[in-house]
Parts: C-alpha cells; structure tokens; sequence
C-alpha cells in the first residue's frame, strides 16, 4: 500500500510539473524585417474580334395563344435565316427569351397579353453578322455588343504576364537599393489576368427597336486583357 501511494503521488507530481510547463507561455515570434509589399500591373490593346448582336419581337393581343403564335412565327422565320448563314466559330445561332405575361388593366384586370421573343447571333466574322442583320426582317436589332474571343484573349496572355512580373521585379530591385539592400529574395507572388468585359446590350422597348433594312454597319473597337502581379520580397 505504501508503495502504492508513492507510485500515485509520483504521477500526480508528474501530471502537475507537465501542466506547469504547458502554461508557460510561447514566446513570440520576431515580426519578418525588411520586407516588402509590391504590386505591379501590365495591359495589352487588342481589336474586338467578337460581335454579339440581340434581335427581338414584342407582340401583344387579347388572346395568350395568338401572342405566343405570332412571336413563334417571327422567331422561325429569323432562325430559318439565320441558319442559312451560320458557320461555326465564324457565325453562331441561338435562341434567347420567349416570355408571355399579361397586360392589366387600372384596376386590375387582365386586358391583354405581351409577348417577347429574342434571337442571339455571334461569332468573328462581322461582316457577315452585319449582313444578316439586314436580311432577318421579322425581328428587330434590339442591342450589341463586341467582345474579345477566348483565342484573341489567350493570344496576349503570355505577353501581358510577362510585361507585368517584368514590372514587378524591376520595382523590387529599384527599392531595395534605394533601401540600401544588395537585392531581393521572393516570398510570395499571386498573378491574375483580367480580360476585356463589355457591358451587355441594352434591352430595346419596342417603340425603340427598329428592324434592319439593310446590312448592319460594324466598325471593330479595341479591348483590354490586364495582368497584375502582387506578392512580397525581403530585401537582403
């Protein structure tokens, strides 16, 4: 029994003095010195080399079903064109909105019936596009908008990173020798490519939207793919 208690005062002993070195407390670690926080940015200008162009038909009735027969009708004779051009990644087709929603009354009740139906034509070759426009004669041109194309975009890529991490470094060697240092090691660096986002094409009303007699006139403007590298380095 002695030997016992000896035994257990022991562990208590032990348990107590491991408790005791737990709870002192870490000391911290000295805060990194000389380092420095840098981000520097590159751009490219490329010609748009794609063009999204949007038709639309708006018809209203009193009767859902004649709406919804009449918009079917403009949106298969436009499609039925627009297939006759199309090629893909030059000129692409699709369909967009078919929506029906009620036309009310002051108060309340339902007098009619809207409809709208969209087509969707997009691709490279803007010509083409812009004398399709002028053949589609049951849909109106109800926006646009031109865009980078994946390729043109991943064309650039390579340049605009390389222009940046070009940009990056020189500024970390430029201030750390105006900090006194030899040079620079790197300790962390994120890169990120941003490419060309216009805004989409406004949504026509359709006293607005006029249908396209003729081949749409189509004058390519340019976009940007951006690079930005940030990160740090400790100056040595």
């Amino acid at each position: 029994m002695p030997h016992t208690r000896s035994l257990l005062a022991g562990l208590v002993l032990g348990l107590a003095t491991a408790s005791a070195a737990l709870a002192q407390p870490v000391p911290a670690l000295a805060p990194p010195q000389d380092v420095l926080h840098l981000q520097a940015e590159a751009s490219l200008e490329v010609p748009r080399d794609w063009l999204v162009l949007h038709f639309a038909a708006q018809r209203e009735a009193v009767d859902a079903a004649a709406v919804q027969a009449e918009l079917k009708r403009a949106l298969e004779a436009a499609l039925a064109e627009a297939r006759r051009a199309a090629q893909p990644g030059q000129i692409e087709v699709a369909t967009g909105q078919f929506a029906l929603w009620p036309r009310v009354g002051p108060r309340g009740v339902t007098t009619g019936w809207q409809g709208r139906a969209e087509l969707v034509v997009q691709g490279r070759d803007l010509e083409g596009i812009g004398r399709l426009a002028g053949r589609i004669t049951t849909m109106s041109v109800a926006g646009t908008a031109q865009r980078l194309s994946r390729e043109a975009q991943q064309r650039v890529e390579a340049e605009v990173v390389a222009r940046a991490v070009e940009r990056f470094r020189a500024q970390a060697g430029e201030i750390a020798r105006l900090f006194g240092h030899a040079g620079y090691t790197l300790r962390e660096v994120t890169v990120s490519v941003g490419g060309d986002a216009p805004r989409p094409p406004p949504m026509l009303r359709a006293e607005a939207m006029v249908a396209a007699a003729e081949a749409l006139p189509v004058e390519p403007g340019r976009g940007t793919v951006t690079a930005t590298v940030s990160g740090s380095v400790q100056m040595r």
